[in-house]
This record gives structure tokens, C-alpha cells and sequence, in this order.
């Protein structure tokens, strides 16, 4: 290899500051979790690939909670996909998954975005409405050809090449026509030199308009604001589910524990009773 694992391991923490716009605390999370399985795993260079031998560490932090467990792993996922970008292949052995609790999602409150709206050009506007009204991934965005926009319908071609149709609302109707009047792409709807923008490209654009309103955001957190606007408006959560490209409902009906979940926060700090001790 051309540079140290340490090297390429500076490179990805600087990777995850500037272009997926990770917090300090998080940035130094996953330097801490690199720093001490890196020291532990066992890394074998083979002919066409790096070996990532990850027994000797999973025995190292196998006595703490699972949860823990994952992180650190996923620390190392993370790691060996970046080295993957840069044509390094690594193959990851002793990697099984740990099984955590699924946690809520966390959404945001729909006056921050439009706060956030009201501060972006047409570009980034338009990159953030299509998120918060059409709950794509961030992968679909990026992949958003032309050819897919109709007058009142977006095709998306999702996890597994399943297919689904998202209805274009008014007011993202009217934002998408003024785009596509002043940009003028010419194949996929968010280009750049002729090329697509990447996924890392559109994360830093919406980190910077979020950063406008002192506010950290990722583009799965406008899905899922997405989602649960929709499931807190009354639609039915089978629609919601197909909307979202899910494979399964029970992925969907997460987002009915946090619609739950608000409802209380809501009502504990509205009532005049709550808080008053008997």
C-alpha cells in the first residue's frame, strides 16, 4: 500500500467532517472506536485485497452491551467502505452483525426546514423539498434521472431495482419547473460538469444549509420527517409504507411508535395537570 492504514484512517476522519458533515463528537466516536481496533485486528495484505481478521478484536469488546458492540463495529464497516471508494478492496472476516433494538428515528420539526428553505438558493432548495416531500434515500436522489419526471409523478428505482411511483406536490411542482428552467441538466436532475452529483456531494449541500440554522441534518432525517408527517396526517401506513420503498411494514410502523411518542411529549407539555405533583 501506498500510505499507512493510519494515513488512509486521517483521511476518512477528515472524509466524514467535510463531506457527510459528522459532528466533532461523533468524528471523535469514530476515531476513538479506529484507534483501538486497529491496534487489536489482525490486517493481512494479500495479493488483490486487505484482510481484516476481526476475531481477535470481537473477543477484546465481547463482554460489553450489544449496542456498544455494534458501533464499534460498524466503525470498521464504515472504514473498509471508504478505502473501497478509493479502490482499495477489503474483505472483513469474523463480521456477523450484532442484533441491536431498533431505536426511533429522529425527524425534523417542519418549521426548521422551512426556516432552513427560506435561507437556500434555488438549487439547494430544491435538492431539500424533493427529500422532505418525496421521502427518497439519499442513493435514489442521486440517481434521479429526467426521464423518471413526469408532470405529476416521480418514478424511483429503489433498494433491489423495486420500482415505485411518488406523487409531485404543487408547491414541489412549481420549485422543480423553475429549476429545471434556469439549471437546464441535460440527464440526471442534480449534475455537475455533466455528471451526476454524488451522494457525498448532496449530504454536504444539505449539511451546509442546516449549518445556516445551527442545526446538524442528514438526509435520512427528511425522510423520515417525511414519514412521519404523513403517518401523523392520517394516511394509512400501508400507503406510507409503499411510498417509502420499504420491503416490509414493520420498517414503516417505527415511525407509528415516534408518532406516539410526540403525541405524549405534546400532550404532557400542553396539559395544565402535567407536572403537578398530588
Amino acid at each position: 500500500m501506498k500510505k499507512s492504514i493510519d494515513e488512509y484512517k486521517e483521511k476518512f476522519l477528515e472524509h466524514l467532517k467535510n463531506y457527510k458533515g459528522y459532528s466533532d463528537l461523533t468524528i471523535k466516536t469514530y476515531k476513538e472506536a479506529l484507534d483501538e481496533a486497529l491496534g487489536i485486528i489482525e490486517v493481512v495484505e494479500e495479493k488483490d485485497h486487505l484482510l481484516f481478521n476481526l476475531m481477535p478484536y470481537r473477543i477484546h469488546i465481547s463482554s460489553l452491551q450489544s449496542k456498544t458492540i455494534s458501533k464499534k463495529l460498524s466503525a470498521i464497516r464504515s472504514f473498509s467502505e471508504y478505502l473501497g471508494e478509493l479502490q482499495i478492496k477489503v474483505t472483513l472476516k469474523a463480521d456477523e452483525s450484532v442484533k441491536v433494538a431498533k431505536t426511533l428515528p429522529k425527524p425534523i420539526a417542519h418549521k426548521h426546514i422551512i426556516e432552513a428553505l427560506q435561507q437556500a438558493d434555488l438549487h439547494e432548495k430544491t435538492i431539500i423539498t424533493i427529500l422532505y416531500t418525496m421521502g427518497l434515500r439519499i442513493s435514489e436522489l442521486a440517481n434521479l434521472k429526467l426521464e423518471d419526471i413526469s408532470d405529476q409523478w416521480i418514478r424511483v428505482i429503489g433498494k433491489g431495482n423495486k420500482q415505485r411511483d411518488i406523487p409531485i406536490i404543487e408547491s414541489t411542482k412549481k420549485i422543480l419547473e423553475e429549476y429545471l428552467r434556469d439549471f437546464s441538466p441535460k440527464k440526471f436532475l442534480f449534475e455537475k460538469n455533466g455528471e451526476k452529483l454524488s451522494e457525498n456531494s448532496l449530504r454536504y449541500i444539505i449539511n451546509k444549509v442546516f449549518a445556516r440554522i445551527s442545526l446538524k441534518v442528514t438526509p435520512h432525517q427528511l425522510r423520515h420527517s417525511y414519514a412521519t408527517s404523513l403517518l401523523n396526517g392520517g394516511a394509512p401506513i400501508v400507503d406510507v409504507s409503499e411510498l417509502l420503498g420499504h420491503s416490509s411494514m414493520a420498517t414503516t410502523q417505527i415511525y407509528t411508535k415516534l408518532g406516539s411518542a410526540l403525541k405524549k411529549q405534546n400532550y404532557d407539555k400542553a396539559h395544565p395537570l402535567c407536572g403537578v405533583s398530588s
